[in-house]
């Protein structure tokens, strides 16, 4: 489920910089989706430095186009003030219908449960992390990644000002100049850079770091998950060659896969919306099934799956509707756009399109914004597991470890012990700390201890990464010398 998820996001980026990159430079498109292929030699390792060189190139890609764009444009203050008087800067906006598309509580709610998706159980984020040589490594990265994320976004934003204020007067899309926004940050950056040779190239260096850095860490992601879950399990002893040649040729097979979906890719519309969608369709369920297993301990294996796939269907189902039946103009048409200025052409002007018969659905389920649908597979796998779980018999919190249960009700510390008690279902988290569970091992449960030693016989004779509870560590396979990725 993760794996397709990754495949599927990862071909749109590929799309969304290939496609617009070259129809606005004049290059052929599979050459600009060849400049993608990479990874297969270095592994993570190259992916993690080369990802932070990237980062770097696009913060100074983008700080180029913002000076001299405001410069272009009038000056900062002058973007500010066209902006405000567009209505391009109204960011307090409480309205709470979910069928809006950009609002303060689907951005910040349906973000959340985006973002969580990303960052929480998301396979290529949990690689880079376990690879840190310790937890406080992990948290450090994490808080920096969210400050460059923070930087990007700013520098986004601010784009999009400088692009509305330098063509307030003649829209390119809704001229016919363009034939996709996503083409207008290319042709933006031909326009304000016309007279200074060798600056647009900073911008496609910029543009194509952004999606080298996100694809090369998927299509190493993909390759790790399919050899250690697949090939590692019906092949244990393969020798080290020829685990290399194997993970080298995974990569090439889903780097295939990626490029050959991206060309599928470009008859669709939207390309941004469509990835989003995609993730959280995919990302929500795999959000609410860790969810369940981390926060409710009596769910077992039935009410897991049958939530997963509950909110795979839910998840699904609005999407593909809302495809079918896109939402109501009124609900994601854009802000009114000018074009008096504008040299006449055969253009003619841009209209929303006139919607033909409707189920009453589709103005209602069908219409909510994209931003939910990561809400709507997770809280929908949560609300099935728990329920499946009760109906085919719940699992007992005796049998499960404190330390794979994350006790929420322990937050509200103005309950008393009795509530918090009933609330942990069982699970004795009273009887020790994690780290004096994780060293004594005789206070686990011969159950338990038997799934492990089942579960661990076939890799008995081999090294594999643990984790150390006087460190808070984990054992790093990237600091070995013999690596597969």
């Amino acid at each position: 489920m993760s794996t397709y998820n990754y495949d599927s996001t990862k071909e749109f980026a590929m799309l969304q910089q290939s496609s617009t990159l070259c129809r606005r430079f004049s290059i052929r498109e599979w050459w600009c989706m060849l400049l993608l292929w990479r990874s297969i030699k270095g592994g993570l390792k190259a992916v993690v430095w080369t990802d932070a060189f990237q980062m770097v190139v696009m913060i100074v890609g983008f700080l180029t186009v913002l000076i001299q764009g405001s410069a272009q444009a009038g000056g900062f203050y002058n973007v500010l003030e066209l902006s405000t008087n567009g209505s391009r800067l109204h960011i307090i906006d409480f309205d709470v219908d979910p069928l809006r598309r950009h609002t303060f509580w689907t951005i910040s709610v349906g973000g959340t449960f985006t973002w969580l998706g990303i960052y929480g159980v998301n396979q290529s984020t949990i690689q880079r992390c376990i690879s840190c040589k310790t937890e406080k490594h992990a948290k450090l990265a994490l808080y920096f990644n969210l400050v460059g994320l923070w930087i990007i976004l700013v520098c986004a934003v601010f784009s999009g000002l400088i692009m509305y204020s330098y063509f307030k007067d003649c829209d390119p899309w809704t001229s016919g100049i363009i034939s996709a926004p996503d083409q207008l940050m290319p042709y933006f950056v031909m326009e304000i850079f016309a007279t200074m040779p060798g600056l647009p190239g900073l911008f496609v260096a910029c543009a194509f770091s952004g999606t080298l850095s996100t694809v090369a860490a998927s299509i190493n992601a993909l390759a790790t998950v399919t050899f250690e879950d697949f090939v590692k399990s019906c092949f244990p002893h393969l020798s080290d060659k020829l685990s290399t040649w194997i993970s080298k040729g995974l990569c090439i097979l889903f780097g295939v896969m990626c490029t050959s979906m991206a060309v599928a890719a470009s008859f669709m519309g939207s390309v941004v919306q469509a990835a989003l969608s995609i993730h959280g369709m995919c990302g929500g369920p795999m959000l609410g099934l860790f969810t369940l297993g981390i926060v409710f301990p009596f769910v077992n294996w039935k009410g897991a799956l049958g939530g997963l796939l509950t909110g795979i269907a839910l998840a699904f189902w609005v999407a593909i509707g809302a495809f079918i039946y896109p939402a109501p103009a009124s609900k994601t048409w854009p802000l009114p756009l000018s074009t008096n200025q504008c040299v006449p052409s055969n253009a003619t002007e841009l209209v929303p399109p006139a919607l033909s018969s409707r189920p009453a659905i589709a103005d209602s389920w069908y219409s909510i914004s994209y931003l939910y649908y990561s809400a709507v597979g997770c809280l929908g796998c949560i609300a099935a597991g728990v329920i499946i779980s009760f109906l085919t018999g719940h699992q007992s919190g005796k049998d499960i470890q404190p330390m794979l249960i994350r006790p929420v009700c322990n937050l509200f510390c103005f309950w008393s012990k009795e509530y918090k008690t009933l609330c942990w279902c069982g699970v004795q988290h009273d009887r020790g700390s994690e780290q004096e569970t994780l060293e004594n091992g005789s206070t686990w449960k011969q159950g338990t201890e038997s799934v492990l030693q089942n579960g661990l016989r076939r890799e008995s004779l081999v090294h594999s990464p643990g984790y150390d509870p006087k460190d808070k560590s984990y054992d790093n396979v990237a600091f070995e010398k013999i690596t597969h990725f």
